[in-house]
Parts: structure tokens; C-alpha cells; sequence
């Protein structure tokens, strides 16, 4: 469980005025949820996300992790293994020659014992379903394969919760596919928590619940049904709608009779062709 009580973050900028990013977000997330954080550049998502495993400390208010204070640095590294974070750009978090090297790299800088760190790198390649390229270089991988090899790392170090800031941004649709059923994977077999940071409005439509940000404000909140329901609204905060849920709307203008809250391709599918 994450709480998130009345925070506030202001960056210095030189000499100006301190700009707030946060302006008093509150955010109960619960264990084993699939929280979606949506929200257009600049709406404070990601500086959230670095809130929530102590990367940023915040002005006021405060970030609970499982009960433990992220301004608390007697429970930083406890605060770290229980959240782990995958980042926009893998290349910036594989920092071994090859994909074991890799994973392994975090329990060894936890003083992990060797025959635990082989079957923690085993079962987190597994996880995301990279254990036949566990002897692959990792500059030759795709940029999904890549990813998925980053979640691996941090999945090595056992986290209750995982945190992914972006990251499919960079990826082709083939890698977002491939990183997001990892995810997905990893959230409905191990029970681990995820909360998903994206602007991809595809990437949320399977979420438990869809929280939506706007100038360092939680501005909407709700399962995906609800939210995408809420389709001029969204747009008015610059953000899109899926594919789906705009075809929808189109095809009822048009004097369809369509059921409500249609949001994939499988659900459009059996609209049309009962």
C-alpha cells in the first residue's frame, strides 16, 4: 500500500520563484492494483512517480510505503526494494554486457548469495519471458526485449510494487505490445502492484482504475469505464481517447446503436458481429 497525503513538490529554478509540480495530490494505491497515471507532458505525472520509492522528497506533505515515511532515510533502502522503477529510455537502466549480467546486477549490490541470485535471475527472466536470450549481448536486443530485460532487473530485487515511468515511449507498436503483456503478466501471476505512468490512452484501458493528472493536480479518477466515458473532457485536457472509444462515438453518430463503455478491439468485434 502506497499513500499519498496532500504532497507538494517545487523544483528551484535559479533565482525565480520555485515552480510547483505538485499542488497537493492525495492517492491511496492499493496492494496488487493496476493503477494507469495518465496525463500530458508537464501535468506532474512523472515527478509522482519519483515520489513514490523516496527518488524525490516532497515540499509538504508526505508519501507513505507501507507505513514507512519516504523523507525517512533510516528506511530509504527498504523503501527501494519495496518499489522498483523502469524508466522511458532502457538503455539508460542496462548497464551489463549480457542479459544475466544484467538482471543479476541488482541482488549482487544487495549482498544476495550467490545461489540466490541464479534462481532470482532465473525466475525474473522468466517472468517476462526472456530466459532464452539470457545469454544474448543486450545491445543486440530490440528496444522491447531491451525493456522487458530492465523490468527483469528490478524484479530480481523482489519489489512488492513496480512503478513504470513511460515506458513503452520509445517503442515501436511491436515492443509496447510485448512490454505491456509482461506487465500485465507480472500484476495478475505474482500479484505485484503496478502503477503505470503513460500518455498512450491504449496502455489503460485494462487497468483496474485510471487516474488522470492536469498542472500538478489529480483532476479525474475512476475505473477505465468511467473515464473514457468522459470523452470531450479528456480532450479538453489534451489528452486523446483510444482508438475504440472514438470509433464508437463515431459509428452512434452515424445512427448505430452501439453498447456503452466499448474499449477494445475484441469488444468492438463482438459489437459488430454478434
Amino acid at each position: 500500500m502506497i499513500e499519498v497525503r496532500n504532497l507538494v513538490h517545487r523544483y528551484q529554478t535559479g533565482e525565480e520563484t520555485p515552480q510547483e509540480a505538485l499542488k497537493g495530490v492525495s492517492l491511496n494505491i492499493k496492494d496488487g492494483e493496476f493503477l494507469v497515471i495518465l496525463g500530458h507532458n508537464g501535468s506532474g505525472k512523472s515527478t509522482l512517480a519519483k515520489h513514490l520509492n523516496g527518488l524525490l522528497q516532497p515540499s509538504e506533505g508526505e508519501v507513505l510505503v507501507d507505513g514507512m515515511d519516504t523523507r525517512n532515510p533510516e528506511v530509504f533502502w527498504q523503501i527501494r526494494q519495496h518499489v522498483g522503477m523502469v524508466f522511458q529510455n532502457p538503455d539508460n537502466q542496462l548497464v551489463a554486457t549480457t542479459v544475466e549480467e544484467d538482471t543479476a546486477f541488482g541482488p549482487e549490490n544487495l549482498g544476495i548469495e550467490p545461489l540466490q541470485i541464479r534462481k532470482r535471475v532465473d525466475e525474473a527472466l522468466h517472468s517476462v519471458g526472456m530466459e532464452e536470450y539470457k545469454e544474448r549481448a543486450v545491445h543486440l536486443l530490440s528496444g522491447g526485449q531491451k525493456q522487458r530485460v530492465a523490468i527483469a532487473g528490478v524484479m530480481a530485487m523482489r519489489p512488492k510494487i513496480l512503478v513504470l515511468d513511460e515506458p513503452t515511449a520509445m517503442l515501436d507498436p511491436r515492443g509496447r505490445r510485448e512490454v505491456m503483456e509482461a506487465v500485465h503478466k507480472l500484476n495478475r501471476e505474482e500479484g505485484i502492484t503496478v502503477v503505470h505512468i503513460t500518455h498512450i490512452m491504449e496502455e489503460a484501458v485494462t487497468a483496474d482504475r485510471v487516474v488522470v493528472m492536469e498542472e500538478g493536480l489529480l483532476v479525474m479518477e475512476g475505473t477505465p469505464q468511467t473515464i473514457f466515458r468522459k470523452a470531450d473532457q479528456l480532450r479538453a485536457l489534451r489528452l486523446d481517447v483510444p482508438a475504440m472509444v472514438d470509433l464508437a462515438q463515431q459509428l452512434k453518430k452515424g445512427g448505430l446503436k452501439l453498447p456503452e463503455n466499448i474499449l477494445t478491439v475484441e469488444e468492438m468485434a463482438v459489437a459488430l458481429c454478434p
